[in-house]
């Protein structure tokens, strides 16, 4: 990790690779989300530290991710966790240099590549967050997803109010853990998917189910089992959640209705491709499924691709 604490600021050096301005269209894409504010070329995201909340705004200057504290700057300590996270959000640890030669000899990843060069998948560092987001897109457009996710934050979530704005945390799992079933049933979630998510929770909250854990486990496949065995995660949630929170770029939520209708868009296709078919052309993506993937949906926010 490269970066310097300017005690008041922090300066974070990102690898070569890196296109801050597609990171934010990404992020913006829309118009619901809760989790954070993009204003003039900057994110702003709360974090928090142990009991502190930390807002920070995120801009890029001369190469370089600016943080600056807009409340008060938190302690030596604090600013260094929060250094860790915005590198794992963007996903800095990532070499892509592999990926950009895999996607420049591939017929549907070629010119993504170059379109897109420099964005690298948003992770979510909070594994609770990550397995909540994935369970409450199971089998809803995104719209409504993010409609959930709203109420569900602003529900159960912390905030910090900074010059008339409100901020918002995603809910701890600890905070989950205790709520009832039909806590949820009232922000219209289903049934199953607020089983699923209280039944996380508690998992979680007995220490069966860390993020910890999880990264122990050296094999993709291990790791994909032991995300299935819990109620509620099948293949896609589990891969949705090894890509976006484990960092495992070989992931591939091949199910993915994004995913099918990028596809059909970039390859001019009038229906979408089956899974076969999906097989097929991603032969040549072997290590780098989780970042085809992502630069694929990222195509879905371009009028002309």
């Amino acid at each position: 990790m490269d970066w310097i604490d300017h005690e008041s600021y922090l300066e974070i050096y990102p690898p070569k690779e890196f296109n801050f301005e597609e990171c934010l269209i990404f992020l913006g894409r829309s118009d619901q989300e809760v989790l954070y504010q993009i204003k003039e070329g900057s994110v702003y995201k709360l974090i928090k530290v142990k009991e502190s909340l930390i807002l920070c705004k995120i801009g890029f200057f001369n190469d370089s991710i600016k943080v600056e504290f807009p409340v008060s700057p938190p302690s030596n300590h604090f600013r260094k966790i929060v250094a860790e996270y915005i590198w794992e959000w963007f996903d800095l640890n990532q070499d892509l240099e592999g990926f950009y030669q895999v996607a420049s000899k591939d017929k549907v990843l070629k010119k993504l590549a170059h379109k897109y060069y420099g964005l690298r998948i948003l992770c979510i560092p909070d594994l609770f967050e990550a397995l909540v987001w994935a369970i409450i897109g199971q089998q809803i457009n995104l719209t409504f997803a993010y409609t959930l996710k709203k109420r569900f934050v602003e529900q159960f979530g912390e905030c910090l109010i900074f010059e008339g704005e409100t901020f918002w945390l995603f809910p701890s799992f600890e905070k989950i853990a205790s709520i009832e079933m039909e806590d949820l049933r009232k922000l219209q979630f289903t049934v199953r998917k607020a089983e699923y998510i209280i039944g996380i929770a508690k998992a979680m909250i007995n220490g069966e189910l860390t993020k910890e854990l999880l990264l122990q486990k050296q094999d993709y496949h291990q790791v994909q089992k032991s995300l299935m065995s819990i109620r509620g995660i099948g293949a896609w949630t589990a891969d949705y959640v090894m890509m976006k929170c484990l960092h495992y770029t070989s992931s591939f939520p091949i199910a993915d209705v994004g995913l099918h209708n990028a596809l059909k868009n970039v390859l001019g296709i009038e229906r979408k491709p089956t899974i076969e078919e999906i097989e097929e052309l991603a032969a040549n993506w072997e290590g780098w499924q989780a970042y085809a993937t992502f630069y694929l949906w990222r195509s879905l926010y371009d009028k002309n691709i």
